[in-house]
């Protein structure tokens, strides 16, 4: 059984400059290239603030998927995902990351109930810990083979 509270730690370091990439570590020893994006006049090349926000989306559907489809039983080949994030402007003029469409596309292996594994897919889409942390509109569309 989980015990929460739940407590993961995180590190960076960074010098001066929006040239200059950084790195920021997992309490795993994880070590991640981190970058200011080009969309907002940095060099690119490391991951972004807006990376790791659609990946933890993502990535937290992917993991919630599956621990629900083990525990239900449910044998599938594969699972792809892919992500839009799309970053605006608020009414105050200050930019936020105001909307996500994530597409999922499920391989069942043969023989198994395709309205099962949507049932679960959309289970999973309520569960998904990241996106109902946040207040960007996230909408995720499934497809089942």
């Amino acid at each position: 059984m989980i015990q929460y509270p739940l407590k993961f730690k995180f590190t960076s370091h960074a010098s001066s400059g929006v040239k200059s990439l950084w790195s920021s570590n997992t309490q795993d020893g994880g070590n991640l290239a981190c970058a200011i994006p080009p969309e907002f006049e940095g060099p690119g090349g490391g991951y972004s603030p807006e990376d790791f926000f659609g990946l933890a989306v993502m990535n937290c559907f992917i993991a919630t998927f599956k621990v629900i489809a083990e525990r239900s039983k449910l044998l599938f080949l594969e699972i792809d995902a892919q992500s839009e994030l799309t970053v605006d402007r608020d009414e105050k003029g200050a930019p936020w990351m105001s909307a996500m469409s994530v597409q999922i596309k499920l391989q069942l292996e043969g023989g198994q109930d395709q309205e099962r594994a949507q049932h679960l897919l959309e289970k999973t889409a309520a569960s998904c810990l990241v996106a109902r942390s946040i207040k960007t509109d996230v909408r995720f569309y499934f497809e089942v083979q």
